[in-house]
């Protein structure tokens, strides 16, 4: 179970996809994302999604991500948020808000 303090700390902020491409370098199938998050900016991000997600169809789909995790380098790709998504068995679900709701608003 996560201690309360730490996920005070997790920034969870609502974005929209902007531009989806293939990441072939990547150990496991993935896309490479950029996602606005209005006044928090345009961060980048990589996701194993490609089993139900086409990349035509992500483009302004909203998904709700951590933004103050830090980069990670992966390949050659560097990753500014966590986007969040359910996992059953190999398949990942975005996790999205259920209406459209303004990008950078912040996640409880």
């Amino acid at each position: 179970m996560l201690d309360n303090s730490l996920l005070s700390e997790l920034d969870i902020r609502i974005g929209t996809i902007i531009s989806v491409n293939k990441f072939p370098e990547a150990r496991n199938p993935s896309y490479k994302l950029k996602i606005n998050f209005g006044k928090y900016g345009i961060l980048k991000s990589s996701a194993q999604i490609t089993k139900l997600y086409k990349l035509e169809n992500l483009i302004k789909k909203q998904i709700i991500a951590v933004i103050n995790i830090g980069s990670r380098k992966i390949a050659n790709y560097n990753s500014e948020c966590l986007i969040l998504g359910a996992v059953d068995k190999d398949s990942v679900f975005l996790l999205k808000p259920q209406e459209q709701v303004l990008n950078g608003e912040r996640v409880f």
